[in-house]
């Protein structure tokens, strides 16, 4: 992995991871321009170990954005959640979130796990992801249609806005996109949704970051990889993606979600006539 590679691919990370655009259809075009612009590409075991490891440190980056920016919430969360759990307080909202994202993590690995194998067929198929990311916009766009920005979270809504989490695993589908519109659909707010969309992100990052690489990574060959590159990527998603929650939080009090929507639609359309004529040339 060269080291501009790795720095484009941890800002697009951070940026898009919580923007409702879809980080992994960003990554596997910035990779495949990356591979038409420069005309390389790395012999496959290399790529795939060194890929996994890369992708891996990227994710845990974007983890540490979202901790650190909501680490007061979190401490809040887990003190009264606690205390609720002392008291026997099974009322409490704060009780009901922590069981609400505990049961949203559950629903999101087990479909995660079912369609594993079928996600990483299609990430060697970027012409279908663009289809996938044409999706997101759609679903965007009518999001706002049926927006009432007044209901709170419940257990119906967190097992729909689980579903939707776990169906984002499909590349092109956007994990924040599909679950703030699914909150939507429900009549949330639009702030709120979000974060709870970032919050039920936690442990499913943490659990893939954990779970992969005891599964596909071959340790042994960490010494080889360009831990430079992969260092810098960190740095540039961890950094990237704070700022990203900082101000997409502010930007949903006062704008919709119609503009991410409509980005989705030009940029997956783009690329797909870009990588149409580029493999087909």
């Amino acid at each position: 992995m060269h080291t501009l590679q790795a720095v484009i691919t941890g800002a697009i990370q951070g940026l898009s991871e919580f923007l409702p655009v879809s980080s992994s259809a960003h990554i596997v075009f910035s990779n495949e321009l990356y591979e038409i612009i420069t005309k390389t590409k790395l012999a496959v075991d290399s790529v795939n170990q060194e890929e996994i490891f890369f992708d891996i440190m990227v994710h845990l980056a974007t983890l540490f954005a979202v901790v650190i920016y909501f680490f007061k919430d979190l401490k809040n969360i887990f003190s009264n959640f606690f205390k609720a759990l002392k008291e026997k307080d099974y009322k409490n909202d704060n009780f009901k979130l922590v069981n609400y994202i505990a049961l949203a993590t559950i629903i999101t690995g087990v479909i995660g796990l079912l369609i594993k194998n079928k996600v990483e067929q299609l990430i060697q198929n970027p012409e279908l992801i663009c289809i996938f990311l044409f999706g997101t916009g759609m679903i965007l766009l009518y999001s706002e249609r049926k927006y009432k920005g007044s209901e709170k979270i419940d257990l119906k809504k967190t097992i729909l806005i689980a579903i939707a989490q776990g169906l984002a695993v499909f590349p092109g589908f956007s994990r924040s996109g599909l679950t703030i519109s699914t909150a939507l659909f429900q009549g949330m707010d639009r702030v709120e949704a979000a974060r709870f969309s970032f919050l039920m992100s936690i442990p499913v990052i943490l659990l893939a970051s954990l779970i992969y690489p005891l599964i596909e990574l071959d340790f042994t060959q960490i010494a080889t990889f360009n831990l430079k590159a992969i260092i810098l990527g960190f740095l540039t998603s961890f950094v990237v993606g704070y700022f990203c929650i900082k101000y997409f939080m502010q930007l949903l009090g006062k704008i919709s979600l119609k503009s991410f929507g409509y980005y989705c639609l030009a940029i997956s359309l783009i690329m797909f006539f870009v990588f149409q004529l580029c493999h087909h040339a």
